[in-house]
């Protein structure tokens, strides 16, 4: 009976919500969907689920697939852009949650959920409910993913070293920048208010402290001290005789991500990072904190996409979310999440004299960056000077040290440059910094170490100011391209243990899957040029980057088609690959194609010069279609059908596999638009062939085709779907 109630409610309620997302689309705040998936259940709930009893309870936090497009969201200042983004999620969340909402109320009544949390930082929940339910969620189709609200969270503190001139801050204070104006937050263990130091620089009021659990919710405390050491180093003073903190005149907020227990859920982080954007929940007023420091990390390296969307819906505010990079090192690949997604910044250590901290985590990143860059900058983590519970001081080590050097970095820049977006205070902070190690960036120092005077030059170089304090402008941004969560693998859950030092060293898992780990090459020409790539055609000019290509991020590349010469950028790095998936979103922009008539949109070439794959473009009956195309051994082709879809952006995916043997008769090819799987071509005869180079932009035109077409966020990997 539970069943058809359950089966009944979803299709009348679903029937009565289409109109409410239709209308979220047209009144331009807009959403998108993440791409479908087969695994809507993450892999280490999979088995929790298979062996509970029915009717046990768990936490879970269920992810829709209705996703606010922060892209749309503009603003003539920070104010009004973080109003803008936060509006923009709470009319996502309020106008796609209310089914589940009515349907989670249903099964409450009968005593099949006992509580669940709307979440508005991304468009989710998180529900306590029996196995049964969550089995049924899962079925859901407007239900994008299932995790465990169990994870292993740990702070990244470890065990060596600060010093503040080093990083030339009583450079900027001369110059009277001191963070004053800015407002830094720590999502940590808390903050002790023992420390006069920090006492006076706390905001204060209902909108500057922040725990979860409601076990503390009046004042700031700290049970553990990490929470206060970090928060130290940004803003603490001279009152221990030196001066110990970054930028002593901003103030501070904050918020615990562990319990009294030393643990955290995904709930609690969620929930926290909701806060951050609006502590006194009222959209109108930007309360929000200018600058974010996480001294935090999984327990473990890897990739884990768990708290993305969040970090996205930040930056899309206007907040660089600065992370300890984590203390996996001396081994390579040992990046931890979330530091390693695109969107934060993750901090290295090192000591007085520029040497890495030994335990410091390495590069490459397994989140697939469009860089693999990591960590993306270092700064003072050993024997660091800092406050301590109970009004002491103590020296700590590690790179929850290094990142709050970063974060108080950026409030006295923000002091002098108050109107810096993200992607202007990581162009200024990774184009200043101290080169050390090998010549250029590297995965163990990253872009260098921080240097505050060098970046507040760079600023004045690159951003058209009258003052100091005037709006800024553009630069060059560093690439922040953004992938949509992909499935990658999630650690079995395991109740959070009591935070610790994590400086013992222990060889790092390969890990299994991720589309990070099989990347061959990515760029979401946020750089603003088309350097990142082996080589390209621009016909004279006529294709390049500009902001009004852009489909996600702040640059996409256009070409204008006027005549039929080929445009087009070249990717190298594929090496007689036989497995390959590549995803690209392409906006036809009106372009005009006559009768009949066709183009490349993307080729895979072999090493002489054999088209081995294409996807080309039409237009027929009123509407673009596309279609992909394979080169069999005999030389003939097999292609898919057309597939329609409209003149907007789009995620357009190919995957090519060379059959296993060169007489074998297993190759395929398969087509996704915006994530769907349109064909599969198998039994293909195409094993003679390899890949070797990738050419993106339009090619093999005919006379009658005029316009100009969008091209963004290209990703390419070993044959790993990629999604939206």
């Amino acid at each position: 009976m539970k069943k058809f109630i359950f089966g009944f409610l979803m299709l009348v309620l679903t029937i009565s919500l289409l109109g409410a997302f239709q209308s979220v689309q047209a009144n331009g705040a807009g959403w998108r969907n993440l791409s479908p998936r087969a695994d809507k259940v993450d892999n280490s709930l999979q088995s929790v689920l298979a062996n509970a009893a029915p009717n046990d309870m768990m936490t879970v936090i269920v992810t829709l697939g209705k996703q606010a497009d922060l892209s749309r969201v503009n603003g003539a200042n920070r104010a009004a852009r973080l109003q803008g983004v936060i509006q923009a999620l709470q009319a996502t969340a309020n106008a796609s949650q209310g089914r589940l909402t009515g349907l989670l109320n249903t099964y409450r009544s009968q005593g099949l959920v006992d509580s669940f949390t709307p979440l508005w930082v991304f468009n989710g929940f998180s529900v306590t409910a029996t196995v049964e339910v969550i089995n049924a969620l899962a079925q859901d189709p407007d239900v994008y993913a299932i995790a465990p609200d169990d994870i292993q969270i740990v702070p990244a503190y470890g065990t060596p070293e600060a010093n503040i001139s080093l990083v030339n801050a009583p450079a900027l204070w001369d110059q009277g920048f001191y963070g004053q104006g800015v407002v830094v937050a720590a999502l940590d263990t808390g903050v002790s208010l023992d420390n006069p130091e920090l006492a006076a620089t706390w905001r204060g009021g209902g909108n500057s402290w922040y725990d979860p659990y409601n076990q503390h919710p009046d004042l700031p405390i700290d049970l553990n001290g990490h929470g206060t050491w970090t928060m130290g180093v940004m803003v603490a003073g001279d009152g221990g005789g030196t001066s110990i903190g970054m930028a002593p005149q901003a103030q501070w907020i904050a918020a615990r991500i562990f319990n009294d227990r030393g643990r955290t859920t995904a709930t609690a982080i969620h929930k926290v990072f909701q806060w951050v954007l609006d502590p006194d929940q009222n959209p109108g007023t930007a309360d929000a904190p200018e600058v974010v420091n996480n001294s935090w990390t999984y327990g473990y390296p890897g990739c884990d996409l768990s708290f993305q969307l969040d970090l996205q819906s930040l930056r899309a505010a206007g907040i660089l979310p600065v992370f300890a990079a984590g203390n996996g090192g001396p081994y390579s690949n040992s990046s931890y999440s979330p530091a390693n997604y695109p969107e934060a910044l993750a901090v290295g250590a090192v000591d007085n004299s520029g040497a890495v901290y030994a335990y410091s985590s390495r590069g490459p990143s397994a989140c697939g960056e469009t860089s693999t860059i990591y960590p993306e900058l270092v700064a003072p983590g050993m024997n660091i000077k800092t406050t301590d519970l109970y009004g002491f001081y103590t020296f700590e080590t590690g790179t929850s040290i290094s990142a709050p050097h970063v974060a108080g970095g950026l409030a006295v820049l923000l002091s002098a440059f108050p109107n810096l977006s993200p992607d202007q205070q990581q162009a200024a902070l990774l184009n200043s910094a101290i080169d050390l190690g090998p010549a250029g960036p590297d995965n163990t120092y990253g872009y260098g170490e921080l240097d505050l005077l060098r970046a507040y030059q760079w600023l004045l170089d690159n951003i058209s100011v009258t003052t100091p304090t005037a709006t800024a402008t553009e630069p060059p941004p560093i690439d922040t391209a953004t992938p949509t969560p992909t499935g990658s693998a999630t650690p079995t859950p395991t109740e959070t243990p009591t935070p610790t030092p994590t400086d013992t060293p222990t060889p790092t898992p390969t890990p299994t899957s991720s589309a990070g780990l099989d990347m061959i090459f990515s760029d979401g020409f946020e750089t603003g040029g088309l350097g990142a790539w082996s080589a390209s055609e621009t016909g004279g000019g006529q294709l390049s980057v500009s902001s009004r290509a852009a489909e996600a991020g702040l640059y996409g590349m256009q070409a204008q088609v006027s005549n039929t010469a080929s445009m087009y950028v070249m990717d190298n790095s594929p090496a007689g690959e036989t497995s390959y998936q590549a995803r690209f979103y392409f906006d036809p922009n009106g372009v005009s194609i006559g009768k009949k008539m066709t183009h490349d949109l993307f080729t895979g070439l072999d090493a002489s010069g054999n088209v081995i794959f294409q996807l080309q473009i039409q237009y027929n009956a009123g509407s673009y279609q596309v279609q992909a195309i394979e080169l069999n051994n005999n030389g003939r082709t097999t292609s898919t059908n057309w597939y329609s879809f409209s003149d907007a952006s789009h995620a357009l995916e190919i995957s090519w596999l060379a059959a296993s043997t060169q007489n074998g008769s297993d190759g395929a090819m398969s087509l996704w638009i915006d994530g769907g799987l349109q064909k599969t071509v198998s039994g293909q005869k195409n094993g003679a062939y390899s890949l070797d180079r990738v050419q993106l932009g339009p090619q093999n035109l005919s006379n009658g085709i005029n316009g100009t077409e969008y091209f963004d966020n290209f990703v390419s990997t070993r044959g790993t779907y990629i999604g939206p």
